[in-house]
């Protein structure tokens, strides 16, 4: 009887439940507050476990490829889109979300989902210009066009000192906006002029740069660097931590930028999908919301948690778009078969010569 009980204590001790159950998340590099992951785990008795990509092309390529096993996928907008209409995304059961009442009306019911039957917003960037302050102001550059990464003449002065984002719809839509144009002109003629402006620039350029652009700022290797708004933050934050020379800053170009709504999405073949919408409600509270923002620097479409970020953090108009910024932000849409081979064959080119 004895060595029964002993027997059945150890099974009771590796069962999966005592265990603990795991969410496997799929997300963009540097996008969520530890503290809210450990309080999740704790509150749930589970594992969030995580797996990166640092552009959308990356994202896509590897879940239409077949890559299985996410239960959480955070998307931008025109990602979810294209996954919509790819029948890849489960219908979320919205019964089980108490805190959807937190969302910002104003982030909801947008053209990409209508009703939100597949996805709610998770965090919103801008794309955006990051510099070195003190290294810009010794060559008489003052930043606020995006001639600072396609002008040759300013770039002869910083050059190999410039990274841009490694991301055909980011890159593109930046030239086009430097040009007058709609970050989603399918126009053929102005996608080639886009290219144009990339490609005369592109001998001063140190690198595409999608994921480590936010450490060579940090440690002043480049001094201009075209990325998310989110990761300029945390490139300030460490770089007054580490004490450097300098400053790191951004600013939102006046010609307008690329503005990203991320999105909290299911997989229909996710394996643990009640876990998932629990890890959604838990994020969609006000103050676990709040520390995306206060932690990794991301806007909020979370109307209850802005009491509890930093206001510091919430006068800043490149991280909290104001109504005259927000008239020049754009969301980049999901493009048809003919622009995106179109896009995909100047792209080539591009990265080729």
């Amino acid at each position: 009887m004895k060595r029964l009980l002993v027997l059945l204590i150890l099974l009771f001790l590796a069962s999966p439940v005592l265990a603990g159950e795991e969410l496997h998340l799929f997300n963009w590099n540097n996008y969520l507050s530890k503290e809210v992951v450990t309080s999740f785990e704790k509150s749930c008795n589970c594992k969030v476990v995580q797996d990166y990509y640092s552009g959308t092309e990356e994202m896509m390529a590897k879940l239409l490829a077949g890559a299985s096993g996410y239960d959480l996928v955070i998307p931008t907008q025109n990602a979810v889109q294209a996954l919509i209409q790819r029948g890849f995304l489960e219908k979320l059961d919205k019964g089980g979300l108490a805190n959807i009442k937190n969302q910002d009306p104003g982030f909801l019911n947008r053209s990409y989902d209508p009703g939100n039957v597949y996805s709610l917003p998770y965090a919103y960037t801008t794309t955006l210009i990051g510099f070195n302050e003190q290294r810009l102001k010794e060559k008489g550059i003052e930043p606020t066009s995006w001639a600072v990464i396609f002008d040759p003449q300013v770039l002869e002065k910083i050059k190999g000192k410039v990274t841009v984002m490694d991301d055909a719809d980011e890159l593109f839509g930046a030239a086009l906006k430097y040009l007058g144009y709609s970050v989603n002109d399918a126009d053929e003629k102005h996608l080639l002029l886009a290219q144009q402006v990339i490609m005369k620039a592109k001998p001063y350029w140190a690198a595409f740069n999608s994921s480590s652009y936010i450490k060579e700022l940090t440690v002043g290797n480049i001094w201009v660097a075209h990325g998310y708004s989110s990761d300029m933050v945390q490139a300030r934050n460490d770089a007054l931590a580490a004490k450097r020379d300098f400053t790191v800053h951004f600013i939102l170009p006046k010609e307008g930028a690329v503005l990203a709504l991320d999105n909290m999405v299911i997989p229909k073949e996710a394996k643990n999908k009640k876990l998932a919408l629990q890890f959604i409600d838990f994020l969609m509270d006000g103050k676990n919301a709040a520390g995306l923002s206060n932690d990794v620097g991301a806007g909020n479409p979370n109307a209850a948690a802005l009491p509890f970020i930093n206001p510091e953090l919430k006068q800043l108009t490149a991280i909290f778009p104001d109504q005259q910024a927000l008239a020049t932000l754009e969301t980049l849409e999901a493009t048809n078969a003919k622009v995106r081979r179109l896009k995909n064959k100047l792209w080539t080119e591009i990265k080729l010569k």
